[in-house]
């Protein structure tokens, strides 16, 4: 059970970091409108929130 938490954390912090890349290349391109980059930033906040939430 530990090691499935563990697991869920390291998943759920690679997903917020990988919005956040992922926003800033592409406003760097130029290839996505701002109402595209605060989803992806508000999805990287919420798997955050839920590896926080999970944290012992």
């Amino acid at each position: 059970m530990k090691e499935s938490k563990s697991i869920a954390q390291l998943v759920l912090r690679a997903v917020a970091l990988a919005m956040g890349v992922a926003v800033v290349v592409l406003s760097i391109l130029g290839t996505v409108p701002v109402q595209t980059s605060v989803i992806l930033l508000g999805i990287g906040l919420f798997a955050l929130a839920l590896a926080f939430m999970q944290q012992d």
